[in-house]
């Protein structure tokens, strides 16, 4: 048995699961998501507590117990908390804002950044270095995060970039004048 497909998943008051043709639709007071089911798995739900179970012993359907479960877990998180991501500027004039729905970053090019929000998706600016990703599903806070630190990754001399939160960049020594 699955060490992480055989826990029970907690499912708060305020949030429901359902199967349907195939996809797990899960509603709770920060929004809706829906992912489709892999095959040889199914949910049951019984007194606050969702359990997933697979059919038989292949080697596919192991694998895709351990991965729904997980995958549902973090559907159920994400509508009742959310998922957050931060990250920090650092570099001098590296700054960012946001204008209506679009992030704008200055990161040293010669022209700013505009980065439109994707859907479900809240980004907030602190300080003018400091960013917050917000939102229910998991897998697009990350992918936003990971696109926003693309637009200009630490500078292994500097440090100067986009880095996640608490994130340590080895800085190499650069060159010494010879004597």
């Amino acid at each position: 048995m699955s060490r992480i497909g055989k826990l029970p998943i907690p499912v708060p008051a305020g949030v429901t699961i359902t199967v349907a043709d195939g996809h797990l639709k899960v509603k709770g007071p920060k929004g809706e998501l829906t992912q489709q089911m892999a095959t040889g798995v199914a949910v049951e739900q019984a007194a606050g507590v969702a359990r997933v179970t697979r059919a038989d012993e292949s080697r596919q359907v192991r694998s895709n117990h351990g991965l729904t479960r997980a995958l549902l877990n973090n559907m159920v998180k994400g509508v009742t908390t959310g998922f957050e991501r931060k990250l920090d500027i650092q570099g001098v004039g590296f700054k960012s804002e946001v204008k209506g729905t679009t992030l704008v970053m200055q990161l040293g090019f010669s022209h700013p950044i505009e980065f439109p929000f994707p859907n479900g998706i809240t980004i907030s600016v602190e300080k003018g270095t400091k960013l917050s990703v917000k939102g229910s599903d998991r897998q697009i806070v990350g992918e936003t995060a990971a696109k926003l630190k693309a637009f200009r990754p630490p500078d292994s001399y500097k440090g100067k970039g986009v880095r996640f939160e608490g994130e340590h960049v080895r800085l190499k020594a650069g060159k010494t004048a010879k004597k």
